[in-house]
């Protein structure tokens, strides 16, 4: 006996009058794009959309499951009824079975956003139809009779080419991977679904946090539509108080952590991992420099405490970031890594980063952390400092100069330099 409300194969699910999901399951996936964990596995939603003149179908599905798309497509309309294919977003997951509906259905015009152009050659290989494509901005209406689609510039959320899709005369958000999240249940509709808010908020947090931006200007333009219903690419399809997920996003987006630091203050966070003990000195020895710098906050944290995670909250929120890490086996130490590795969660391009650190043999580890952070586009503005086994006074004063300079390009009072431009790394600020 099948669940109350499940979708059962090859039929398509209605959301209004005229209006279907067509999409697929996968709830068997434990793993997407390799970053994110599936215990619940996904779905690929796609839609059809009727009016008096013509059906617009928005994405499509995964390659794999191109055959469960289009039994449930062909059994709300025909392949000639199809006038306008509507892609919010072209990753492979919503576009896969795009070249056979592209085939199924000559007369269908392509809407998609002006940046998704650059894309769409690379995604399909045969040759398309110019006059078929037909790029959208936020004026564009598609009449489709008695509906009418208009779009939403999103970008960012997760790629440059991300829109959304509004059908007014319902109130029905087609919104892409915004509101998504990979939680499979064959029940669908939110209101059915088993709880899923770990999955919404896990998608946010891995997903649209390194956006955070761009998702408050699409919430800016979301939140004064008067939706009825939302319909996302990934995850439950939101009909039951779908408000509260856009609120929920605005939380989500808000600094989760108070910044201490009073409004004129920037704010400096020094991590490091000592093995004896000298990079720890050299890490207060930042410190002390940073502090003679009015106007900055400065916060010292040693990562042998524990686990990194906890400051990506703390990083999102700060100006400058410092690195200290001794070299062993000629590289950085683990702990530093980690908290690296977590920074493609959060926005940090533009900050200002240094590193420094003891060494035994070869000094490695300075070097590589600048490199990851200038790969994360942070600015650095200056070369760390690295020193062999215990730093003498001089080394350490190196260090008070390190944080001190730092804490000046914090709040726009470094002095000029002079750049040889045949230096590794010269042309980093």
């Amino acid at each position: 006996m099948s669940r109350r409300g499940a979708v059962h194969p090859g039929e398509p699910v209605a959301l209004a009058s005229g209006v279907h999901w067509v999409g697929a399951l996968d709830p068997e996936l434990r793993q997407f794009d390799i970053i994110l964990r599936t215990a619940n596995g996904t779905s690929y939603n796609a839609y059809a959309v009727r009016g008096s003149d013509g059906v617009a179908v928005i994405d499509t599905v995964k390659a794999e499951f191109a055959a469960d798309f289009f039994a449930r497509l062909w059994a709300v309309c025909k392949p000639s009824e199809i006038s306008a294919i509507v892609l919010n977003h072209l990753e492979p997951d919503h576009t896969g079975a795009l070249p056979e509906l592209l085939r199924a259905a000559p007369q269908a015009k392509l809407y998609l956003s002006f940046p998704a152009l650059k894309m769409l050659k690379g995604l399909v290989k045969e040759s398309l139809d110019e006059n078929r494509i037909v790029p959208v901005d936020e004026d564009t209406r598609v009449d489709l009779g008695g509906r009418s689609l208009r779009f939403l510039h999103t970008p960012y959320l997760h790629w440059p080419d991300t829109q959304c899709t509004w059908v007014e005369e319902d109130g029905l958000l087609f919104s892409g991977d915004v509101f998504g999240c990979h939680f499979c249940d064959a029940r669908l509709f939110n209101d059915h679904v088993g709880d899923f808010r770990f999955s919404f908020d896990y998608y946010y947090q891995h997903i649209m946090r390194p956006f955070r931006e761009h998702v408050l200007t699409a919430l800016d333009l979301i939140e004064p539509l008067p939706v009825r219903l939302i319909a996302p690419a990934h995850g439950p399809i939101l009909r039951d108080m779908p408000a509260s997920y856009v609120r929920r996003y605005r939380q989500l987006a808000a600094p989760l952590l108070t910044n201490e630091a009073g409004e004129r203050e920037k704010t400096l966070l020094v991590f490091y991992i000592s093995a004896y003990g000298n990079t720890a000195r050299m890490a207060e020895a930042v410190r002390d420099g940073a502090e003679c710098v009015e106007g900055v906050r400065v916060s010292l944290y040693d990562l042998a405490g524990g686990d990194p995670a906890p400051f990506v909250d703390l990083i999102e929120e700060a100006d400058g970031l410092v690195f200290g890490s001794p070299t062993i086996n000629g590289d950085a130490v683990k702990p530093v890594w980690d908290l690296l590795s977590s920074l493609t969660l959060v926005k940090v391009k533009g900050k200002f980063g240094a590193a420094f650190g003891s060494y035994g043999w070869s000094g490695e580890a300075v070097g590589l952390v600048e490199d990851r952070l200038r790969g994360l586009k942070l600015r650095v503005p200056r070369p760390g400092v690295k020193v062999k086994l215990i730093p003498t006074d001089e080394e350490l004063q190196q260090c008070v100069a390190l944080g001190r300079e730092l804490a000046e390009h914090l709040v726009g009072r470094s002095s000029p330099r002079h750049i040889d431009f045949t230096a590794p790394g010269a042309l980093t600020v």
